[in-house]
């Protein structure tokens, strides 16, 4: 069981910056994939995949992050950070931290991931 915890949400303008973290209960270094999701209301709660870190260093971004939001995982402090600039509107959503532990969470993205935590709010204005 693997029990993560997000902060670093907030509200900003258009044009600022927020870096959430996710603390996790176990060695980050032992856990394959990580990775954030978002989830808003306005969207009928759709989720929608935004970053993933694996192990062998390799990182995916959605098309909305690329250029805009960095994924990087700090094992010392089992931390997973979204460093986020040039935010827009569109970005307001909850956004949530994964993990998964499985060999093969590669193959999959986050939103498949086994476990959750209960998100940051992003509030951009």
């Amino acid at each position: 069981q693997v029990q993560l915890v997000e902060s670093g949400g907030g509200a900003v303008q258009a044009g600022g910056s927020l870096r959430p973290s996710c603390v996790a209960s176990a060695p980050t270094y032992s856990i394959n994939c990580m990775g954030w999701f978002r989830q808003t209301p306005e969207k009928g709660r759709e989720r929608e995949a935004v970053a993933e870190i694996r192990n062998d260093g390799s990182v995916w971004y959605a098309d909305s992050a690329k250029g805009r939001f960095t994924a990087t995982k700090n094992d010392a402090l089992n931390t997973l950070y979204l460093d986020m600039r040039n935010l827009k509107p569109e970005d307001t959503a909850m956004y949530h931290c994964a993990a998964d532990r499985t060999s093969g969470c590669a193959f999959y993205d986050v939103l498949g991931y086994t476990y959750r935590g209960q998100g940051t709010q992003v509030t951009v204005s």
